[in-house]
């Protein structure tokens, strides 16, 4: 028997996963008006096979305005719940692990384009581009369009979005949600000064910055089955003097647990890109140690993310209590067996499809019938 802390399971409300693997939210840019499509079924499918004790689905936009890119996954009309449904399906038929949903708001950084075309905003003149809003008409850097800053009909659209997009999930089945407030969207720059700047009950003191995603938060729980989890996922810092910090992080958590939050996944960055954030900050788990100071300080059910690339490593952050279960992103991508190899590596026995069991070492040389 292993000993393997990464290969133990974890209860999360009612849903048990195998182990402490998850697969990152990873933006694919290939939706079409926000429908998923045969790339998501190969994708997800692919990765619903992996091992991994859960997959949680990219970034997924609550309104039309929400999304990242015009590529990008949406959850605001029923063509975008029956395509993501007809891909849910897939992985449930032949996957064995737990499987949520990311929900998010791009906020002022919306309206971007493909990434593989070209970093940046869309022009306001390209065919593609949509409105952006934000807490405050602070556009993300030069080049950016100046976003709508949120009035009170605004913010009421926008938490009411999150709820419809919550209650979708809930009818397709997905067993978690993430809310995504991190990485500059539209709840983190509510949450840090560098982009909120208003002078109502939404800005100033970090209660009020912290104050929309929370009633997000709040509304998403109101309609969310109580025996299902949710979580968020935060940037512990904006990597600027003055931004939003950790300390603040572990302000936002103990708020959260005291609403019925089940996990917080710790990444990091995004706000704007004047954060001093450089190369020779990247190592491995370099995030690591923030998921360890909020869980540390608020009690909290933490997800460790970025640059866990080892299983010894990834063994080691859940092992000495950094954080309760990793995720991992572009390592999975790479090799999507990844936790297949991991737990022969600690000992553990993943799950395999009966269809693939002849590729465990297990298997030595016996010759097929």
């Amino acid at each position: 028997m292993s000993d393997s802390k990464l290969f133990t399971p974890i209860k999360l409300r009612g849903l048990e996963l195998a182990n402490r693997i998850v697969v990152s939210p990873m933006c694919q840019f290939s939706a079409v008006d926000g429908n998923m499509n045969d790339w998501h079924v190969m994708h997800l499918g692919n990765l619903a096979v992996s091992g991994a004790g859960l997959i949680i689905v990219e970034a997924t936009g609550v309104e039309l305005e929400g999304r990242i890119t015009p590529g990008c996954t949406g959850l605001y009309s029923d063509d975008n719940e029956a395509a993501m449904k007809r891909v849910l399906d897939f992985c449930r038929e032949h996957g064995n692990g737990g499987i949520g949903i990311q929900l998010a708001h791009a906020g002022r950084k919306a309206s971007s384009a493909i990434p593989w075309d070209r970093f940046g905003a869309l022009g306001q003149d390209d065919e593609d581009a949509y409105p952006t809003y934000a807490p405050s008409a602070v556009p993300y850097s030069d080049g950016w369009p100046t976003p709508a800053a949120l009035d009170k009909a605004g913010l009421e659209r926008v938490r009411g979005a999150f709820v419809q997009a919550a209650e979708r999930a809930d009818r397709m089945g997905f067993d978690l949600i993430e809310i995504h407030s991190a990485h500059g969207y539209l709840l983190h720059s509510f949450l840090s000064p560098i982009s909120n700047q208003r002078d109502d009950e939404y800005g100033g003191s970090i209660e009020n910055r912290m104050r929309f995603p929370l009633q997000v938060f709040d509304a998403i729980r109101a309609v969310w089955p109580e025996n299902k989890p949710l979580g968020i996922r935060i940037s512990a810092t904006d990597w600027i003097e003055g931004g939003w910090d950790v300390a603040a992080s572990v302000a936002l958590a103990k708020e959260l647990k005291a609403r019925g939050c089940d996990f917080i996944d710790v990444s990091s960055g995004g706000i704007s890109p004047a954060q001093s954030f450089s190369q020779d900050d990247l190592g491995p788990g370099y995030q690591s140690a923030f998921a360890a100071e909020v869980k540390r300080d608020s009690g909290m059910t933490t997800i460790a993310v970025g640059l866990i690339t080892e299983p010894q490593q990834a063994e080691h952050i859940i092992r000495s209590g950094q954080a309760d279960m990793i995720a991992m992103a572009r390592g999975l991508l790479y090799n999507p067996r990844w936790p297949w190899h991991a737990a022969r590596e600690l000992g553990a026995e993943p799950d395999y499809p009966k269809q693939y069991r002849r590729a465990h070492p297990s298997f030595g040389q016996k010759a097929a019938p």
